[in-house]
């Protein structure tokens, strides 16, 4: 006869095996999920340089018992110019996961509530439309100005900027020159006539990033416009208006330094940033050359007025080596050391000459490019001593004592 009770006991022990086999993949499939869960956390989105997991752009994470997983993002707006990157990103983080075999990508476009939600996140406890670099801020805020045009000033800005940005600064730039507007050029977002544009998130808008700069320009609002062949002609309120707004509606995050690039000379835009951001510290960009020296100090003047601080003084194109070591001055000398002379009084104390940048072909071509030549090339004495500008002008940090950090005990 059979043996009834060795069947059940076979069929017992089967059916307990299953069942461990079956959680044993259960437990594998959510590790899996979890190793995917950690690795997407590293992926940063470029604009906002923070977690897609932390901003909501993660919909849904699977991996089946065959090790294959599938994630689902959602982007902000249809065509969103950093679409690419982050689900190449995203592919790249969910296939190193442990536990994952093969990986795709499902990316779709987000609702209008979860948009809601996303600017929500990106803008904290901060709230909407709101100036976000105000007295309060913890963000070091320098003001680019010369007395006249063509002094290289933005030439200046860009090399501090990424020259902070390679040792790991977040920076952002305000091309505050309506009229003469070259930073995206100059930051190679600009090429064959083409500009790239903020992405726009309901009323928020996000920068684009070059070098690891964010930068907000007039010329990213010229629709098809070429902006090597289109001219802005603005009056005082609408200048005011458009400087505002990159600082209420562009939105940068935490910044460590956001430079301001100023028209040349002493008009509304300086009035306004000076009105605007009354804790902004002014760079003054002068040639050697004496005229162009004299209305330098002007543009300083004007910066004080509003409570701003003179940080020092940069003389650009300051003499062409030679091959044989000496120095060809072509814009004579002491132009540098004249307006930090100036400008130092008992009142406001010395202001320092910070450097003479040497003129450059090589410095010249990297703006040409839109690649700075303080990242190409260092040793290039232009560029070697705008690194030297950019260490000094950290070494002279903003204090912090008196300002509230926005930290609460727990």
């Amino acid at each position: 006869m059979p043996d009834h009770s060795e069947n059940a006991e076979h069929s017992e022990r089967t059916e307990h095996t299953e069942h461990s086999e079956h959680s044993d993949r259960t437990g594998q499939v959510s590790q899996a999920e979890n190793a995917v869960w950690s690795e997407l956390a590293r992926v940063r989105d470029p604009e906002i340089r923070r977690p897609i997991t932390e901003l909501g752009m993660v919909q849904d994470v699977t991996v089946d018992a065959a090790g294959h997983a599938r994630v689902a993002i959602r982007l902000t707006i249809a065509g969103c110019p950093a679409a690419r990157r982050i689900e190449a990103d995203t592919l790249e983080a969910t296939r190193s996961a442990a536990g994952v075999q093969s990986a795709e990508v499902a990316v779709g476009v987000m609702t209008p509530d979860e948009r809601r939600a996303f600017t929500e996140r990106v803008r904290g406890d901060r709230g909407a439309r709101q100036q976000q670099f105000g007295p309060d801020s913890l963000t070091r805020v320098i003001a680019v100005t010369s007395g006249k045009g063509g002094v290289g000033k933005s030439s200046i800005t860009t090399g501090l900027a990424v020259a902070w940005a390679a040792q790991g600064l977040t920076v952002g730039i305000v091309d505050a020159d309506i009229f003469g507007f070259s930073i995206p050029g100059l930051m190679g977002l600009s090429r064959e006539g083409r500009t790239e544009q903020p992405t726009r998130v309901d009323d928020m808008m996000l920068p684009p990033v070059a070098h690891g700069v964010k930068v907000i320009s007039i010329g990213m609002f010229l629709g098809e416009a070429d902006p090597r062949t289109t001219a802005v002609s603005w009056r005082g309120p609408m200048l005011h208006r458009t400087i505002e707004q990159f600082l209420r509606d562009v939105w940068f995050g935490d910044l460590d330094v956001l430079l301001l690039d100023l028209p040349p000379g002493t008009g509304d835009i300086a009035i306004s940033v000076g009105q605007l951001l009354p804790q902004a510290e002014v760079l003054v960009v002068t040639t050697p050359q004496e005229a162009a020296a004299d209305v330098a100090v002007r543009s300083a003047l004007v910066a004080r007025q509003t409570g701003q601080r003179v940080l020092g003084v940069v003389e650009n194109m300051a003499g062409l080596p030679q091959p044989d070591g000496t120095v060809l001055e072509l814009f004579g000398a002491g132009g540098g050391a004249l307006v930090a002379d100036r400008l130092s009084d008992d009142e406001h104390g010395p202001v320092p000459l910070l450097g003479s940048v040497p003129l450059s072909p090589t410095f010249r071509a990297g703006g040409d490019t839109g690649v700075p030549t303080v990242l190409t090339e260092p040793n290039d004495a232009a560029a070697a001593e705008v690194l030297r500008i950019a260490r000094a002008i950290l070494a002279d940090g903003r204090g912090l004592a008196g300002r509230p950090l926005g930290l609460s005990p727990r």
